[in-house]
């Protein structure tokens, strides 16, 4: 189990990969009630589609309430949802017993608690941002009631650059039927295929954007937006680094160059641009939240990969095989809005 305790509110998320279920307990969440076709269409996002870029296991991933909420309202102060698996094929992981995929979790695994089973990855995997989708999808619904609309979208892969934040003013998201990117679908998707047929993996940027955030939400220090914000989205299986605004370019400018100059709008306090990505010393400023959240390729390639067998303690290879996404950036896209609808719900109850 692994728990993320906010302010205001808990996050317990349990099961594996390749268990019967994975689900998650959510405690002192606003009793309201939610949209549960909402929630299923939300949880549909994460899943793969048909596409050959995508993993090729199929879960319905449906959503079943354990205790807590009845007809989609939360009566309880804690409430628990979990997804049966499906689709399991433990017999993919047979070969690799003992034999730590490279810059997978297995290694580190290993020497936590002397474990040589890596079947899926079990509670590292990405299966499990489905239960994380499912707190972060209600508390998403929770804020939309509020005009806070948390929205997220895929601004690159590899090398492929897609229209973004930092590129263009973006003032609302439309999510494509099957490819969550705002431009350059088609090239990213040849780039993704590439990789794919030459045994290999790519990396992605997921950028989200908050609109409707009022100013004055956060806190200073420990109760900062940013440090709530990032310790969840770190959560996210494969996420390597996370900025706000214009993050490290910000490094390379000047103060007169980085700063957002203060004006009046329509009777509104604003700043002409946001590059400090509508937060400053850890608290909202009425601006849009814009975050970029950068993904590795996923270590799991059918390339031959250099490891050791723990159990004869000797160097070792594999190829890996099984049923694995190319690009995991992609089907992150809902998860990255899950995430920081968690942090943000915590902060706005706060």
């Amino acid at each position: 189990m692994s728990i993320w305790k906010g302010n205001k509110i808990s996050v317990e998320i349990f099961g594996s990969s390749h268990g019967d279920k994975i689900g998650v307990t959510c405690k002192n969440f606003p009793k309201f009630a939610f949209d549960g076709q909402k929630l299923q269409s939300f949880l549909n996002r994460r899943k793969p589609t048909y596409s050959p870029i995508f993993t090729a296991r199929k879960e319905p991933d449906k959503v079943v309430f354990e205790d807590g909420v009845e007809n989609c309202t939360i009566q309880k102060d804690a409430f628990t949802a979990v997804i049966y698996n499906k689709d399991v094929k433990k017999i993919d992981y047979d070969a690799l017993y003992a034999k730590p995929r490279p810059s997978h979790s297995d290694l580190a695994a290993y020497f936590m608690d002397g474990r040589l089973d890596f079947s899926g990855g079990g509670e590292f995997s990405g299966r499990m941002t489905a239960p994380l989708s499912i707190a972060g999808g209600i508390a998403k619904q929770f804020l939309a009631e509020r005009n806070i609309e948390v929205c997220a979208y895929l601004s690159s892969v590899g090398n492929v650059q897609g229209d973004s934040y930092k590129t263009k003013k973006v003032d609302s998201v439309v999510y494509h039927r099957d490819f969550p990117a705002l431009s350059n679908e088609d090239k990213m998707v040849d780039a993704i295929m590439k990789a794919k047929e030459a045994g290999d993996s790519v990396g992605g940027v997921v950028d989200c954007i908050v609109f409707g955030l009022p100013g004055g939400i956060g806190g200073a220090l420990f109760d900062g937006l940013e440090g709530k914000i990032a310790s969840l989205v770190y959560s996210i299986p494969g996420v390597k680094g996370i900025e706000f605004g214009d993050g490290f370019l910000m490094a390379q400018n000047l103060g007169s160059v980085i700063n957002d100059p203060i004006t009046i709008t329509d009777g509104k306090i604003t700043t002409t641009t946001n590059k400090s990505g509508g937060i400053n010393g850890g608290v909202s400023n009425g601006m849009p939240l814009t975050i970029s959240v950068a993904f590795r390729p996923t270590p799991s390639i059918s390339k031959e990969q250099n490891t050791v067998d723990l159990q004869k303690m000797e160097k070792a290879t594999i190829k890996i095989g099984g049923r694995h996404d190319a690009c995991i950036a992609v089907r992150a896209v809902p998860v990255v809005e899950a995430a920081v609808s968690l942090a943000l719900l915590d902060s706005v109850l706060r």
